[in-house]
């Protein structure tokens, strides 16, 4: 357990320390861009491949307990996740990775999903985290599933005080058409959900099914079952 508990520790300190602070500004200026995202690729993969083993040898101590009756609902709510993670990456969004010179297209940059969340692939995760450790119920599903929804969650804002310190005019007129909530631009009439429902076509969401299918079919042959 020990392990696991410093496993999440270290996830969260590079993202929420370095990732979208000013330590990641000053790293980059000394570093430069390319090999900042390198290092910073690495350290993810190390801390992912690490949260992995962490996670599967740790003893199972019981909270809650295992939530069979949840795992419908559950289901749902990790589809949903799954269709926003389809959506956020293959999608142009100024908030991804390499994207960012997206901001510059004005109000063209607030397209498809990013009318509902400019954050979607986080949301996605978060949902997917939120999930799992509410069925699962023990110390060590908390723990992991748990920091990747504080990650997750943390990380809208990371990500918008990034850009707003970097791209300053153009953040403010991407951010004053989009929210980082899922439809709360929508709802204060700063968007609208017609063109972003006409402008995500069925091809995407047709993809997020397939993956969600393929997901539930070797969750069930190699984890368990998720209904």
């Amino acid at each position: 357990m020990p392990s696991l508990i410093a496993a999440c520790a270290f996830f969260l300190l590079i993202h929420l320390g370095v990732s979208g602070t000013r330590v990641r500004d000053r790293l980059v200026a000394r570093l430069g861009e390319g090999p900042y995202r390198g290092a910073f690729s690495l350290a993810s993969l190390a801390g992912i491949v690490w949260l992995t083993y962490a996670y599967r040898r740790a003893p199972t101590v019981e909270l809650w307990g295992l939530l069979l009756g949840l795992r419908p609902a559950a289901s749902v709510v990790v589809f949903v996740g799954v269709l926003l993670v389809v959506l956020g990456l293959s999608s142009p969004n100024p908030t991804s990775v390499g994207m960012e010179g997206t901001l510059g297209r004005g109000s063209d940059a607030a397209r498809g999903i990013t009318r509902i969340t400019r954050h979607p692939f986080l949301w996605g995760i978060a949902l997917w985290a939120l999930a799992h450790a509410v069925v699962n119920g023990d110390f060590a599903s908390l723990a992991l599933f748990g920091s990747l929804l504080l990650l997750s969650l943390a990380g809208t804002a990371s990500i918008d005080a990034k850009l707003r310190r970097q791209r300053g005019d153009q953040w403010q007129q991407f951010a004053a058409r989009t929210s980082a909530v899922p439809f709360a631009a929508i709802v204060a009439g700063r968007n609208q959900l017609g063109p972003a429902l006409r402008e995500i076509g069925i091809v995407r969401p047709l993809i997020a099914v397939g993956v969600y299918i393929a997901i539930f079919m070797l969750h069930g042959r190699f984890i368990a079952p998720l209904t």
